[in-house]
């Protein structure tokens, strides 16, 4: 005889999210996640420094925070404190650092400290879905601002905070992602930061750093970070190994104010980030970040210009989109009458994997026939294979591009 199954479903509380669907693999051709190129893994900087850290400080492992208290491991933050002031201009000490796992533990530990259900947020309108989807969990009224060639228009922001105030709303922060933007792939420029950070300190706003993704430049050259130009502490900023050394690590950091900082640690009910992880990347990167940097972005650009020149053979004028100045992406824009959220469904029951705009933004009319595609992931030839699948389910589904499409090229300078 057999007992009925237990339900669990009765016990659960309200404003859970949908449950998982259990995992069946990456699609044949996957454009989709903040994966990275597989070939530009260090895995054998990475296995020297797994022996040698090992060997040295193996023991260390047997208590919580290594020694280093709670902050994470201090040799991974005193480098931090090196390459934040050489590539960001943040001039800041280990003390200022708190090591996490991952920049979406990040998200959660600044979102948790701030943010009550029914507060207001601003944020750009085309975004990172992680961030985006946790303030909608959380109940936060999201205001979006719109975008150009140069990250979060400045008038469009001002004009905004200014009816808040007249609704007197104070939102509790303006979250940016100023350098290689997710998921348009643009650089806020210097004068343009300084702006934003006028406009946050004339109506009192905090305004949340996302860089996640400021490593991956082409040329190397970025304006300073908007918590290096601030003068009154008023810039929480988040950073990540995820994209420069490897996703799967699940090492993060935040720089912020004590005053936040220790209300942050308060709540990071882990014990403390993987500790074997933030050894072996302060043991690798030390000797090699700065070389190993240019040597992955010089094969991203190389992927990305493969996906240009694929859309380009395979739609046409009818996919348009602006040379990112670096990351892992690209935001193209289809004729006004594909669905991508539709698209979506057709293209991954032929193989390919495509992030559909509307859940990158927060205006869904606008981004209706947007998508973003990642493009470090898959090969060279699974770019130019995925993207002629794609083609071909959309002309199916809605008629784009028209079989002439690839006669009528665009020409790149």
């Amino acid at each position: 005889m057999t007992s009925a199954q237990f339900d669990f479903a009765p016990l659960l509380p309200a404003g859970l999210p949908a449950p998982a669907a259990k995992w069946t693999g990456l699609a044949k051709y996957s454009f989709v996640g903040g994966n990275n190129d597989p070939a530009e893994v260090p895995v054998d900087g990475l296995i020297e420094a797994v022996n040698a850290v090992l060997k040295r400080e193996g023991k260390t492992l047997a208590t919580y925070g290594l020694a280093s208290g709670p902050q994470g491991y201090r040799p991974l933050r005193e480098f931090l404190t090196g390459k934040l002031k050489r590539d960001a201009g943040i001039d800041c000490v280990a003390d200022d650092i708190l090591i996490v796992s991952g920049s979406l533990q990040a998200l959660d530990l600044v979102n948790q400290s701030l943010l009550a259900h029914g507060d207001t947020v601003v944020i750009e309108q085309d975004t990172y879905q992680g961030s985006l989807n946790r303030l909608i969990r959380l109940g936060v009224n999201v205001v979006g601002i719109p975008l150009d060639d140069r990250g979060m228009r400045m008038d469009a922001l001002a004009e905004a905070l200014a009816d808040l105030e007249r609704r007197r709303i104070t939102p509790k922060y303006i979250y940016t992602i100023p350098t290689v933007q997710n998921p348009t792939g643009t650089i806020m420029p210097e004068g343009r930061r300084a702006e934003l950070l006028k406009l946050s300190q004339q109506y009192g706003v905090p305004i949340f750093e996302d860089d996640c993704y400021a490593d991956l430049i082409w040329d190397g050259k970025r304006p300073p970070a908007l918590y290096a130009m601030s003068n009154n502490g008023g810039v929480i900023h988040i950073g990540s190994f995820s994209k420069s050394i490897a996703p799967a690590l699940r090492v993060g950091f935040i720089v912020a104010p004590w005053q936040m900082l220790s209300r942050m640690l308060a709540l990071k009910t882990d014990a403390g980030s993987g500790a074997l992880e933030q050894m072996v990347l302060a043991e690798y990167c030390a000797p090699h970040f700065t070389s190993h940097v240019p040597k992955l972005t010089r094969g991203l650009r190389a992927k990305l210009d493969t996906l240009m020149e694929a859309l380009n053979e395979q739609f046409g004028t009818a996919a348009e989109f602006e040379d990112p100045k670096g990351g892992i992406f690209l935001w193209v824009k289809l004729p006004d009458n594909v669905d991508t959220l539709k698209l979506y469904q057709s293209a991954l029951a032929a193989g390919v994997a495509i992030n559909p705009g509307p859940e990158w933004s927060t205006d869904k009319a606008y981004a209706r026939s947007r998508l973003r595609l990642c493009f470090a992931s898959p090969s060279h030839e699974q770019i130019r294979e995925g993207v002629a699948v794609l083609a071909d389910v959309c002309r199916r589904e809605f008629g784009v591009p028209a079989r002439s499409a690839n006669v009528e090229k665009r020409t790149r300078t």
